[in-house]
């Protein structure tokens, strides 16, 4: 099944230049509908107003860290499936089998290039477009 291209991602993260740079690389990888959160409260508002078909979250953020939204998404009978991705620098065993039990999809450690967010993604949605045919 091919994944939705014009589907809302978004991405939370309380470092501006990881959003820049995680929203360069969606959009690389042909995700055109991309929003960003600087914090959890926020992101879990966004997601409450209108659908998204992936999330990706840092960890360490203020007010709601990444682990607690996840939880918070994963509790919420009508946010339960959306599929969440950890990009985070937390490379500990105990934080991945954290984010594992707390139902993430896929975790990412920084740093990170294009073609790891692409095969992390895939492993989420499946196969995306190669972005020269798109």
């Amino acid at each position: 099944m091919a994944v939705d291209m014009n589907m809302k991602v978004l991405i939370v993260g309380d470092y501006k230049t990881m959003l820049r740079i995680v929203n360069n690389l969606l959009r690389q990888l042909v995700f055109q509908n991309v929003s960003e959160a600087t914090e959890g409260g926020v992101a879990l508002e966004m997601l409450r107003k209108e659908p998204y078909g992936l999330v990706t979250s840092g960890w360490n953020m203020e007010s709601m860290t990444g682990i607690e939204l996840l939880r918070t998404v994963r509790a919420d009978p009508t946010l339960k499936t959306v599929p969440f991705i950890m990009v985070t620098a937390e490379s500990k065993v105990e934080n991945v089998q954290t984010a594992v039990a707390a139902g993430v999809n896929n975790y990412i450690v920084k740093p990170f290039n294009a073609d790891t967010l692409r095969m992390k993604i895939e492993k989420v949605l499946g196969p995306l477009p190669n972005p020269a045919a798109a």
